[in-house]
């Protein structure tokens, strides 16, 4: 199958899209010459259209051979084996990405013109590129989509190489492809027109979307008594100069906001804490749940463990939320993320309102619990044998109010019937009481709880 141009093998794409139903879909572009097959994908599907651009890490004295690649947002991924195979140390690794990233920034502003991203969290995300050679590319790009929170990604593309589709199957949850020459030397020979797209052409169709999307409505002005207004959706949050995605979710008149400290092998996007934040929410407590990791340092298993690096991430996280919400901050820990809470609130400024630790393992800040002020409250279940053993005897170094709070013949995950309701009803019962002006009665589950 052969193609006039780009913008007649985005018209092709989308027919092929418009069979799968796709719900409110996001179109990302790779660019160059991704962008003007995605806009027109985007033009057909009525869906906004946005770039997608990853910078591929290259061996320095082999720059085709790539050891790592970067995205937006932060978004980091490093293989470890190429790196210690070309013999790479800490600052040739920096040097490359110090350059890549400046690359990145410059095609982002030149793109987007001052727009924000369009946020991916649990959307339909079509990544789109005007064919596949390799598949490096795309399958980065596949990836950094699911880092910023899409539920699903779909790889559209006209022309693929077999043996790339057939890895990039593995990759995305779908794949769009029109054409599978079996004889493939490059992209551009099954195109009659291939010219190459400039970066203006690049910024003219994404402005030229962005102009044909209904505008977003004004957020509504803080009332005169100072709180803050309501706001849901996906944030950058700043931890030191470290970028980590985030989901900020702001109820009307909220009076106070739990930020969340996920633990090993989880994200922001943990099910059991959404639904724990979903419940806070409806009464009226914000919450922020963040990655307290980038990408690459989630895959090494000493900084996942490392609690001193993820108390010192969850204290940046806490200054950029308290930069922006006027509200008592209140802490939620899970596993090596409740360690992360105490040891931050340990320290001597942090002026924590109350924390709740779920499955939590705060013997492994047990040399910071004397100094945590902010009242705790530790649940456990009571299958959990070895877990609600070290909760008991790390409860014993505390000297602020605290509770251990049993949830009867849960195991560590709390995924037995009921028990993940009994998690977020105990610990709203326990935020709202040092919380007094939020003025809620919540529901209270019937879990023991000991003192």
């Amino acid at each position: 199958m052969f193609f006039s141009n780009r913008t007649a093998a985005g018209r092709q794409l989308a027919g092929e899209l418009v069979r799968l139903g796709l719900v409110e879909p996001v179109v990302l572009g790779l660019p160059r010459g991704g962008v003007p097959v995605a806009s027109e994908i985007a033009r057909v599907l009525g869906a906004p259209l946005d770039v997608l651009v990853v910078r591929k890490l290259g061996v320095p004295f082999q720059p085709e051979v790539a050891f790592g690649a970067i995205g937006e947002g932060g978004v980091r991924l490093i293989s470890g084996a190429t790196v210690r195979a070309a013999g790479l140390g800490e600052r040739d690794c920096a040097r490359v990405e110090g350059a890549e990233r400046e690359e990145l920034q410059r095609r982002l502003t030149r793109y987007r013109q001052g727009r924000e991203q369009i946020a991916l969290t649990g959307r339909t995300v079509v990544v789109v590129d005007d064919g596949i050679a390799t598949g490096s590319t795309a399958s980065v790009a596949c990836e950094v989509a699911r880092e910023r929170g899409a539920e699903q990604v779909i790889l559209a593309v006209p022309v693929a190489a077999p043996r790339a589709l057939e890895q990039l199957r593995r990759e995305a949850d779908e794949v769009v492809c029109l054409s599978v020459p079996r004889h493939f030397s490059a992209v551009g020979q099954w195109y009659e027109d291939f010219s190459q797209v400039g970066d203006e052409e690049v910024a003219a169709l994404l402005a030229e979307a962005a102009r044909a999307r209904p505008p977003a409505p004004a957020p509504a002005p803080a009332p005169a008594s100072g709180r803050v207004p309501p706001q849901t959706g996906e944030v950058v949050v700043d931890a030191g100069g470290t970028a980590l995605p985030g989901l900020l979710t702001v109820p009307k008149d909220a009076e106070g906001v739990v930020v969340f400290a996920h633990g090993s092998g989880s994200s922001r996007l943990s099910p059991r804490n959404r639904h724990v934040a979903e419940v806070l929410n409806r009464a009226g407590l914000a919450t922020l749940l963040f990655d307290l990791l980038t990408p690459a340092e989630a895959r090494d298993r000493a900084k996942v463990f490392d609690v001193p690096l993820l108390a010192l991430r969850l204290t940046q996280a806490t200054g950029w939320t308290r930069a922006r919400l006027a509200l008592r901050i209140c802490y939620f820990g899970a596993s090596t993320g409740a360690a992360a809470a105490l040891m931050a609130a340990a320290e001597p400024r942090s002026d924590i309102a109350a924390i709740v630790s779920r499955g939590g393992r705060p013997d492994l800040a047990v040399s910071r619990l004397a100094a945590v002020r902010a009242p705790t409250l530790l649940i456990v279940g009571g299958a959990d044998d070895q877990v609600l053993d070290l909760n008991r005897q790390a409860a014993a170094h505390l000297r602020c109010e605290h509770q251990i709070g049993v949830v009867p013949g849960a195991s560590h995950l709390f995924e037995e019937s009921g028990a993940l309701d009994a998690v977020a009803d105990a610990a709203l019962d326990w935020f709202v009481r040092h919380l007094p002006h939020l003025g809620v009665v919540p529901h209270r589950s019937d879990e023991r709880r000991e003192t």
